[in-house]
């Protein structure tokens, strides 16, 4: 990571990579929570019944994901991020920070806020692949990949969209900046 000298972001790009980088990420986090550990389902059986709950679950969880990109938006346009993001890579592991930051607030704070909020004490565990505490790893493990995933993809794609896109790529195909 150096000092950017090489691309200026604008404001559809910032806007419009945040809001797609997290789309894209949420539906990648999402396939990783929901066909892992069913995750999904249960972040929907907190706020509604269980005949409702991956639809629920699914909304949610992309809402979130959308205003989380937008934050990211927020974050990496910012001169002090942008004096040391330079390349495709650097903003992949900026995206991979936020990912592992926002997995630890939301595991630390809004799912227990979520939890208390729904009047649950513990986890409901029938979802988990594995039962016990074997299951619970399992569950937790998969969390952690899920935002790590989500930073990744966010990272990329709000690169990509502010055209900033890796070197092998650049080399090939001409961009006009």
């Amino acid at each position: 990571m150096g000092e950017n000298n090489t691309h200026d972001l604008d404001g559809v790009g910032v806007w419009g990579g945040g809001f797609t980088g997290g789309l894209v990420g949420g539906i990648a986090m999402g396939l990783v929570l929901h066909l892992g550990a069913g995750q999904i389902e249960l972040l929907g059986a907190l706020i509604a019944g269980p005949e409702t709950a991956v639809g629920v679950g699914w909304t949610v969880h992309m809402i979130l994901s959308v205003l989380f990109g937008l934050t990211f938006a927020a974050l990496a346009s910012r001169r002090t991020v942008q004096d040391l993001v330079d390349s495709f890579s650097d903003y992949l592991v900026v995206g991979l920070v936020f990912g592992a930051l926002l997995g630890l607030f939301a595991g630390g704070f809004l799912f227990p806020l979520a939890m208390q909020q729904a009047g649950v004490a513990a986890l409901p565990l029938p979802f988990l692949p594995v039962p016990g505490v074997a299951g619970e790893l399992v569950s937790a493990l998969l969390f952690a990949i899920g935002h790590l995933v989500y930073g990744l993809v966010l990272g990329a794609v709000f690169a990509t969209v502010n055209g900033i896109v890796p070197g092998g790529v650049s080399e090939r195909v001409p961009l006009e900046r």
